[in-house]
């Protein structure tokens, strides 16, 4: 994989010009931010500094970041900021959420949540209650939620299945190897875990996962991954390149070209995913609308 990598010799890298992204039209951008900023919700798109959000922005879409903005974990990948003992629940959060929906005219919404390792339930009913407000106020939308580990609380996990969404997404993030370095709070095999169980509890959800590249991985881990979480019958992969938030957080160990993408892509769909979305700027919710069609194609 290192052959396919755009490596310098002291392993910094200067970004390649595969990463650049088109500024975007800060006319629909502008629109988007100000209901956003109307009703007081935050966005992954904007708390992760997402290299899309101009392209999502101006479709209309947005990823919701609810009990946020802040997280009980401090993985040193992630720009969203740390807080050991964040604020409590807004219980005004689902309706003004479901309002956003209903204002962007989305057709399909996806709702990510921080760690909320302070909550007994891991925030599955903040969930559920945003869920019911999306159904309530926009029936024709389609809902994914993006989902932590919930600590391994299964019956959590049951509890935000029980409101039927029609995407769940965990994202598995990177190969086990890294994980004490990448994702220290995070367990490699209970993700696995919760892509499974998801799948025993309500079969009739698409599931999903993701993982980002760049951290030093090799491309037989990563097909390893691919495997494991095709042994767990997940659906759909988003593979993506790794981008440094700021000089604080971990470094990019080799920029991924979009033949290895391509390559990946290729072999994801070789061993049954239903899709693969791999790119150097897929995030998790990249292109995520494209699920009405996946599930037009394979209906449940």
């Amino acid at each position: 994989m290192d052959n396919d990598h755009n490596r310098s010799k002291l392993g910094v890298t200067v970004k390649p010009e595969w990463l650049r992204v088109k500024a975007p039209q800060w006319q629909r951008v502008g629109s988007v931010k100000e209901i956003l900023r109307d009703l007081a919700l935050n966005t992954v798109c904007e708390e992760a500094s997402c290299p899309n959000i101009g392209e999502c922005f101006n479709a209309g879409t947005a990823t919701f970041l609810i009990m946020g903005p802040a997280c009980t974990r401090a993985c040193p990948y992630c720009d969203i900021d740390f807080e050991k003992k964040p604020l409590p629940l807004d219980a005004t959060e689902p309706l003004r959420l479901a309002e956003a929906v209903q204002r962007l005219k989305l057709n399909h919404v996806v709702i990510t949540s921080v760690n909320r390792d302070d909550l007994p339930d891991g925030g599955a009913n903040q969930f559920v209650r945003c869920i019911e407000e999306v159904r309530r106020i926009s029936p024709l939308t389609t809902i994914e939620v993006l989902i932590p580990d919930l600590c391994g609380n299964w019956e959590a996990l049951a509890v935000i299945l029980q409101a039927k969404p029609e995407v769940l997404n965990h994202n598995t993030e990177t190969i086990p190897r890294l994980y004490r370095r990448v994702r220290p709070q995070g367990n490699y095999q209970r993700s696995l875990e919760l892509l499974q169980r998801t799948r025993e509890i309500a079969p009739q959800v698409y599931t999903k996962s993701g993982i980002m590249v760049g951290l030093g991985e090799t491309d037989a881990e990563v097909r390893e991954v691919m495997q494991d979480l095709r042994k767990v019958d997940c659906d759909i992969l988003t593979i993506g390149q790794y981008l440094q938030p700021s000089q604080k957080h971990l470094g990019v160990q080799d920029f991924v070209t979009p033949q290895q993408f391509d390559a990946w892509r290729e072999y994801g769909e070789s061993i049954g995913f239903l899709q693969v979305v791999s790119s150097p700027l897929t995030r998790s919710s990249y292109h995520a609308e494209q699920v009405r069609k996946l599930m037009e194609k394979y209906p449940r």
